[in-house]
C-alpha cells in the first residue's frame, strides 16, 4: 500500500463536520451547555483526524482498523448530536 491515500469525500466530510462541531461547540458554550459541547467537540472533530490516520495506513488491514475507529466514533458523534 505504501502510504498515504489521496484526499477524498470522506476527509473532505469529515473536515466539515469538525467545522461545523467547532461553530456549533461556540454556540452551546454560550449558552453554558459545557458538558454536551465538549463531548460533542472532543467526537465531532475526532472523526476527520481518525480519516487522516486512516488514509496514512501502510496496508489494506490498518486502514481497515482505522476506519473501524472512524465508524465509532461517528456513532457517537450522532449521540450527542441527538441530545
Amino acid at each position: 500500500m505504501g502510504g498515504f491515500r489521496k484526499e477524498n469525500v470522506l476527509s473532505g466530510k469529515s473536515y466539515d463536520l469538525a467545522l461545523r462541531t467547532v461553530l456549533l461547540n461556540k454556540e452551546l458554550k454560550l449558552q453554558r451547555e459545557n458538558i454536551l459541547s465538549k463531548q460533542l467537540l472532543r467526537f465531532g472533530t475526532s472523526i476527520g483526524a481518525n480519516v487522516a490516520v486512516a488514509n496514512a495506513a501502510i496496508s489494506n488491514t490498518d486502514f481497515s482498523a482505522k476506519i473501524s475507529i472512524v465508524s465509532k466514533e461517528y456513532v457517537q458523534t450522532k449521540y450527542w448530536l441527538r441530545l
